[in-house]
């Protein structure tokens, strides 16, 4: 199995509504910004490429197949796709380069959410027999979760609130793309009234369209670029029931899991960038991973602050890895997440070289 290096990240700003922008003039420029920044001209430089997109946000089948042009169709490159958040479409490119099937490779991921009704259409990731047909949104979902966690006394509201609140102010403080941002306390948060009770309105991820791309390669061939890198050293991914009243809610035991196999336990932790679309659901993950005050939780606002979906799992990875290339921090974990109340989870361990 060979090391691979991100060399290369680029996201796009969290907005609400794209308005008359469609997928493809999304993507371009954040594959153009990732291609760039190693010296790369288009998708035809590197080995392989891989995409990580949902057709239901589009309302068609296939629709992926529409992002394929921002890359160029001509001369024919080999591509893949992934219905998943593009940290999926990471993993399968890492899985390429560490089979000796590619150098290289270029991962993004886009949606574009404003549309539609999100909460209802992540309904389709249901049991198809049983839960799917009631249609039950995702951030009812989400409200049962934390309604469970408050009474069997595992978290307060304040906790939730001390979540948000943190989150705006790192996004504030460091991150351009966000879409929500600014100081705010506690005590304003919790005089908001309840949404989908327990959850108020800034307990949940904001809906945004957007894209982020990252490139990828063996660590010979970043050498070869001369271009600062960082590793990723460890990488899993688990799944649990889709059967929402078959596991604990209140656990991420999939994210338990995928830690200790990506080997997180292998040293300390400075940085942890959380696919946690709840508030409530950061905690869970903090625990789930055995995080404490010596690691920074979300420094660029996590996906409360905006989320990109099908591309925020990319960009937990890239958050951490942009940190590590920079010369920030050593060593740093990204988690992402997909399917109902963290169903499926991804935990990635990325090093300095």
């Amino acid at each position: 199995m060979k090391d691979v290096a991100i060399v290369s990240f680029a996201q796009s700003h969290c907005q609400r509504d794209a308005g008359a922008c469609n997928e493809v003039e999304l993507i371009m420029p954040v594959i153009s910004e990732a291609l760039e920044a190693v010296g790369l001209k288009n998708a035809q430089d590197v080995d392989f490429t891989c995409s990580g997109s949902c057709d239901y946000q589009q309302g068609a089948a296939f629709a992926f197949v529409m992002g394929v042009d921002a890359l160029g169709a001509v001369p024919p490159i080999k591509e893949s796709h992934v219905e998943m958040d593009a940290a999926w479409a990471l993993y399968e490119s890492m899985l390429k380069i560490s089979m000796g099937q590619a150098e290289s490779a270029l991962v993004y991921g886009f949606g574009k959410s404003s549309p539609g009704e999100l909460p209802t259409v992540l309904s389709q990731q249901l049991d198809p027999y049983y839960l799917a047909p009631l249609w039950v949104d995702s951030v009812s979902l989400a409200a049962l979760q934390a309604r469970v966690l408050l009474d069997q006394g595992l978290i307060t509201e304040q906790d939730m609130a001390a979540v948000v609140a943190r989150s705006r102010l790192n996004a504030m403080n460091n991150n351009p793309h966000a879409q929500l941002a600014g100081e705010v306390s506690t005590e304003e948060l919790l005089a908001q009234a309840p949404w989908v009770a327990p959850l108020r309105k800034h307990d949940c991820c904001p809906i945004s369209d957007g894209a982020s791309a990252m490139v990828i390669c063996t660590v010979e061939k970043a050498k070869a670029w001369g271009k600062p890198y960082a590793v990723i050293s460890g990488i899993d991914h688990r799944m649990e029931s889709h059967n929402i009243g078959a596991r604990d809610l209140t656990r991420s035991v999939s994210t338990e899991l995928a830690a200790e196999k990506a080997g997180m336990a292998g040293g300390p932790v400075e940085v942890a960038e959380l696919y946690a679309p709840f508030s409530h659901q950061e905690i869970i993950l903090s625990r789930a991973l055995g995080l404490d005050d010596s690691t920074e939780i979300n420094p660029s606002g996590g996906v409360l602050a905006g989320n990109l979906m099908m591309a925020s799992g990319l960009s937990r990875i890239g958050e951490v890895a942009v940190r590590v290339m920079n010369g920030d921090i050593r060593r740093g974990v990204a988690h992402a997440t997909s399917g109902p109340c963290l169903q499926h989870n991804l935990v990635a361990v990325v090093e300095a070289a």
